[in-house]
């Protein structure tokens, strides 16, 4: 489905940013479900995705950083968690407008993925990625600050911890604990970067990072809550 140049100079003024490169914001704008794989053409958001999602995080935790001078690094972790999960991206994108400048597959579009909370959060995320690739970190910094300071005035203290929640949820349910894994460390000793795997019994597996493994274990126990989502409020 094609958003023509009109639709994307709406969308750039939802932004606050006009592109120099208009395809990074073509390619933000496109599922892997209308890809096309020819010489030329323009590649899903995926890959801008990936840089979003790091962007993103970085901005969220040095505004955090210099908001909550106080806190602990544990408090800081759950506010982080809590702003970059799905439902805080999907709920950036409805802001902007994303929705209608998708470009997604036909059977894609008819089974409502325009107003699909994880495209609509995986896009948000491939426009951060844009953004920073057309115009640098004072301008991401800039479309996150805007649309991210609101949320964060929104919880005066920092939100429920995500392990205590999912393990909560567990219990009232009568299964077994969560149970988490390292999956990988990278990075130098004295800035690492941990990714673990949390698992429930009967709920797909969910993974997040962190500098350090409770940190990654908090990203990821709020992912799972991010999936199992109905399940958890009913």
């Amino acid at each position: 489905m094609g958003a023509d140049g009109a639709s994307n100079q709406t969308l750039s003024a939802a932004l606050g940013h006009d592109f120099t490169r208009p395809g990074l914001l073509e390619e933000a704008l496109t599922h892997r479900s209308a890809e096309v794989h020819q010489k030329g053409e323009r590649q899903s958001y995926e890959r801008l995705e990936f840089l979003g999602d790091r962007v993103l995080s970085l901005v969220i935790a040095d505004t955090l950083m210099a908001r909550f001078p106080r806190e602990t690094e544990g408090d800081l972790s759950r506010r982080h968690a809590s702003l970059v999960r799905r439902d805080a991206l999907a709920r950036v994108a409805d802001a902007i407008g994303l929705g209608p400048h998708l470009r997604l597959s036909k059977s894609e579009d008819g089974a409502a993925g325009r107003r699909n909370p994880a495209i609509l959060a995986d896009a948000c995320e491939a426009v951060i990625g844009a953004l920073y690739l057309d115009s640098g970190l004072e301008v991401a910094a800039s479309f996150v600050t805007a649309h991210w300071t609101a949320m964060m005035e929104e919880t005066p203290a920092p939100p429920q911890d995500a392990k205590t929640a999912l393990q909560e949820w567990a219990q009232g349910l009568g299964r077994p604990l969560p149970a988490y894994r390292t999956i990988a460390q990278a990075g130098p000793a004295h800035e690492p970067r941990f990714e673990v795997e949390v698992e429930v019994e009967g709920v797909a597996p969910a993974r997040g990072e962190g500098p350090s493994k409770r940190a990654a274990e908090q990203v990821a126990a709020a992912a799972l809550l991010d999936r199992i989502g109905p399940a958890r409020d009913g």
